[in-house]
């Protein structure tokens, strides 16, 4: 049963969250456009991923002072005058990556700049395991993969980055500090958004229903624009998806909560966009497990009450476990992928011909790959075994892949595709942009930690 003590609320009303960025790409635009028409009292920035970890991780290797997403310096300095008419608007991001404080330093440099030193930034940190992993495995930690059961003692030499996903209560702890910007490293996407809805309303942090609420909440914004019309099936439906609005939640003391976005924006928010992204990346949906609350999402209920409203309510939530997860990305080999354009009668056949084509002349060289694929996309294979296979479609690109622990025989992999040009077969062409480049492959490992061996780490700057 959820319990209902709570602390002290700052607010009876109702708080207005924001996301204005679902991964490290999105539209740069999209914040500035959310923060100056969203009437928001918080702005989210959402940038991480498990393969962006490992990127920067590499970064910081390389440099000291790197390791976080850049753009959020770029957006930073654009939303200066936002922030300067909205006094009250405060931004959490997991910008800080693989170094919140190397990020909180050029952040506060940036508001410095525009005159807005008054604004107090707070970091959370505590994700990062890597300058303790040996000491951690040595006390019986095994980080065993969720998927094979190995010992990550079996890669342990490779890996690059182990970030726990901390959840909302040291974001929350941050605000209450005083902080108006909150960087964090790695934590679940959707404590970006449960993190201040928690501070705001004083939350206890066992009202599993409350937790439950804004972690739906958090799960619905936290990808941006794909709860407003991105990639909804019946996109036809959607207007002005060129000037897609980004995504609001209106969040009540009790839980309830609206999904919404700017007035006079394109999109769409109904109850099909946001079902799609209530059931995005879930595995059990009756206990979605994140660090602060298992949320049953099944108990959800979603109701239209009017254009590009969605009412969201009846959220349940049990205890959260005792462990957290973990992302660990390892070094495993290297690729490369090229293209080529096919057209012409039997372009299929052609094409599959020249990718085993290409694969044999690496073959009498000396060239043999631990894997290999051979795609024709426009013939079906984007989506094997989904789309039926189009016997003559008039043209097709092949790309041929390959992964190998040897640099060596991908970088020769990579000077195949040329000679194709005068050497293949007829309607071979498409070869302009030069060799494929040969990247590094880091490998995902999943792991859970018990909790009460990580501390996370709030520090307030300045």
């Amino acid at each position: 049963m959820s319990k209902t003590t709570h602390h002290s609320p700052l607010t009876t009303h109702q708080v207005r969250i924001g996301n204005g960025c679902g991964f490290w790409g999105d539209n740069l635009d999209a914040p500035i456009i959310l923060a100056h028409q969203g009437r928001l009292d918080y702005l989210t920035l959402d940038y991480l991923a498990e393969l962006t970890m490992s990127i920067l991780a590499l970064q910081k290797e390389r440099d000291s002072q790197a390791g976080y997403a850049t753009d959020f310096l770029d957006v930073l300095e654009r939303l200066a005058p936002v922030l300067r008419d909205q006094p009250p608007l405060k931004i959490v991001t997991n910008a800080g990556g693989m170094n919140p404080a190397g990020c909180a330093a050029k952040a506060k440099e940036i508001l410095k700049k525009a005159g807005l030193d008054n604004r107090t930034i707070a970091t959370v940190t505590g994700d990062d395991l890597m300058p303790d992993l040996d000491q951690l495995m040595s006390q019986g930690h095994a980080l065993a993969n969720m998927e094979t059961g190995e010992p990550l003692s079996s890669i342990r030499e490779r890996a690059v980055s182990a970030n726990v996903y901390l959840g909302a209560k040291p974001i929350a702890d941050a605000l209450k500090l005083g902080a108006s910007v909150v960087i964090t490293g790695r934590v679940a996407d959707a404590s970006l958004t449960l993190g201040p809805a928690a501070h705001e309303f004083g939350w206890s942090w066992d009202d599993w229903d409350r937790l439950s609420a804004g972690t739906v909440a958090g799960h619905l914004i936290e990808c941006g624009a794909q709860v407003t019309g991105g990639l909804w099936c019946n996109w036809q439906e959607v207007p002005d998806l060129a000037n897609v609005g980004y995504p609001i939640v209106e969040i009540e003391p009790s839980g309830f909560f609206r999904v919404t976005k700017p007035p006079n924006s394109g999109g769409r928010v109904n109850q099909e966009t946001v079902a799609e992204q209530l059931l995005y990346e879930v595995g059990d949906p009756a206990a979605y497990l994140t660090p602060d609350v298992s949320a049953d999402f099944t108990s959800v209920s979603l109701s239209e009450t009017e254009a590009d409203v969605v009412q969201v309510s009846g959220a349940r939530g049990k205890p959260a476990t005792d462990s957290y997860k973990v992302s660990i990305a390892y070094r495993d080999g290297f690729t490369a992928s090229g293209t080529l354009v096919i057209c012409g009668p039997d372009a299929q056949t052609k094409a599959r011909r020249s990718g085993e084509m290409i694969l044999e002349r690496l073959q009498r060289a000396g060239c043999t790959f631990e894997h290999s694929n051979i795609e024709c996309l426009g013939a079906g294979d984007g989506v094997p075994g989904v789309i039926p296979a189009q016997e003559t479609p008039p043209e097709v690109v092949l790309r041929v892949s390959v992964h190998d622990g040897r640099r060596s025989v991908v970088e020769r992999f990579t000077k195949e595709f040329a000679p194709l040009v005068t050497s293949g077969l007829p309607g071979t062409t498409g070869y302009t942009t030069g060799r494929p480049s040969v990247r590094e492959v880091f490998a995902y490992w999943p792991a859970l930690i018990d909790k009460k061996a990580v501390k996370p780490q709030i520090l307030v700057h300045g």
